[in-house]
């Protein structure tokens, strides 16, 4: 768990800069900020404040990112990666939205455990299965990497481990500590796993988030499975719903805006594999792809030829077009013939 204790190492100018009052804070639209993605495995490893900048390069992370970089093409979902603080166990992995724990990935495990879990859908063979309950709350407070997580992180684990015991939730809501997940801006930053409104597993994550917004996290997003828009940045597996919901979100300040921009781009161009191993800009890796425009084009072309083919109505059409052209020259060939006789008929009385 993170140490409350921490938030008195953070001196006043820390606050003031980088904490939840700084100039920065409500200046951008949330939503639309996270890339598409289907499932989130979080790697438990030792304690944040051991965490260097980039711990996804630190032995057992490592391994694993790397090993989910090799076999991209082989897993059939997009999967992000991030570590969550440890302590005495170290090496468990917690899976989402399955909601599944394998306890004590070692070194050696990491690539029988991608092959059987990852890649073909499998409990791990050499691991035990647990069966998460409860929802989850996933803090960056990565300090290491960006102080603005370093200084607004501790301070919602602490402010929502408070109202946790006081609504009597302690077995029911479990708040960790994680590492970098993209958008240093938007601190504080947490990712939520629960039950929807209709009882579906879903990640959705918050930005700009202060200790007067945890309330309304637990009584809304944790209670109802209701989503809270204005803070709200995304959704694990909402790669074109997300989208839709985002079409008309609002700042603090009551402006209305349109999607952001580069969820949009993350639609229509290809993902570039990220350095860091994650399309957030998060440890490990996902392996992201635009959706293929393909597929609509191909439905525009042949949108003539459904028509069309419903109860023959071309062939229809086709035929009377036809039928009226025929008659119509019909009728103009026996006007010709009735004033060609009128004609010579006049000429033989007159010559009689």
């Amino acid at each position: 768990m993170a140490d409350p204790s921490n938030l008195s190492a953070v001196s006043s100018e820390d606050v003031a800069k980088f904490g939840f009052t700084r100039d920065e804070m409500y200046s951008s639209n949330l939503a639309g900020t996270v890339n598409p993605y289907d499932r989130h495995l979080f790697l438990r490893h030792k304690s944040y404040n051991d965490w260097a900048s980039r711990v996804e390069e630190d032995g057992l992370p490592n391994l694993l990112s790397s090993a989910l970089k090799s076999r991209k093409n082989d897993i059939p979902v997009k999967t992000l990666l991030t570590v969550i603080e440890g302590a005495e166990s170290d090496g468990d992995v917690l899976v989402f939205p399955e909601m599944i724990k394998y306890k004590g990935l070692a070194d050696s495990d990491v690539d029988g455990f991608v092959e059987d879990v990852l890649v073909n859908g499998k409990p791990w063979a050499s691991g035990v299965q647990e069966t998460l309950t409860g929802s989850y709350i996933f803090v960056c407070a990565h300090g290491n990497r960006d102080k603005r997580c370093g200084v607004c992180g501790p301070a919602l684990i602490q402010k929502l481990n408070v109202e946790i015991e006081l609504r009597g939730l302690k077995d029911q809501v479990f708040v960790s500590a994680c590492s970098h997940i993209g958008g240093h801006k938007y601190a504080g930053n947490l990712i939520i796993f629960n039950l929807d409104s209709e009882g579906k597993i879903t990640g959705n994550w918050y930005g700009y988030v202060t200790p007067e917004d945890v309330p309304e996290l637990l009584d809304q997003q944790i209670a109802k499975g209701e989503i809270i828009q204005r803070l709200w940045r995304g959704q694990m597996g909402a790669s074109t719903e997300g989208g839709d919901k985002t079409d008309e979100q609002k700042l603090p300040n009551g402006t209305e805006v349109k999607e952001n921009e580069k969820h949009e781009e993350t639609t229509t161009q290809k993902t570039k594999e990220n350095v860091d191993g994650c399309c957030q800009g998060a440890n490990g890796f996902t392996c992201c792809m635009t959706a293929s425009l393909e597929a609509n084009e191909k439905e525009k072309s042949e949108e003539p030829r459904e028509v069309c083919g419903k109860i023959g109505m071309c062939k229809l059409t086709s035929w009377v077009e036809s039928w009226e052209q025929h008659h119509v020259l019909t009728a103009a060939a026996v006007v010709g013939v009735v004033a060609t006789v009128a004609v010579a008929y006049s000429y033989y009385r007159r010559s009689g």
